[in-house]
């Protein structure tokens, strides 16, 4: 069965093909909740060059705490810290905002 298949594949496979579910849909956006949640540096990697060929074709909303992945892929970025933007901008305008830092900084110290 399909399921079965599914379940032996490894975590960052299943992430995969949970973007692939979701393109079926032939979606005009495509919304991707803390995708790198849980992967190691190997499926992280493979994963961003997905997006990368993504974003060629769809307009790519994301929620990621990685702030890395988030700056090597997205065109635009909002930060958003309790509930509240403290940021918006491109990757270059935001990568010396002290906010940013601050906020990157706090959520690497309680993850």
């Amino acid at each position: 069965h399909a399921w079965d298949a599914a379940a032996s594949l490894s975590y960052g496979d299943r992430r995969a093909l949970e973007i692939a579910v979701a393109l079926a849909a032939e979606p005009r956006i495509l919304f991707l909740d803390e995708p790198t949640s849980g992967l190691g540096a190997e499926a992280t990697r493979r994963l961003g060059q997905l997006v990368k060929r993504l974003r060629e074709r769809y307009t790519i909303v994301m929620i990621e705490h990685d702030m890395r992945f988030l700056f090597e892929l997205a065109d635009r970025i909002s930060v958003i810290h309790w509930g509240q933007v403290i940021a918006e901008g491109t990757p270059a305008q935001l990568g010396d905002n002290k906010w940013v830092r601050r906020s990157a900084l706090a959520e690497a110290t309680h993850a």
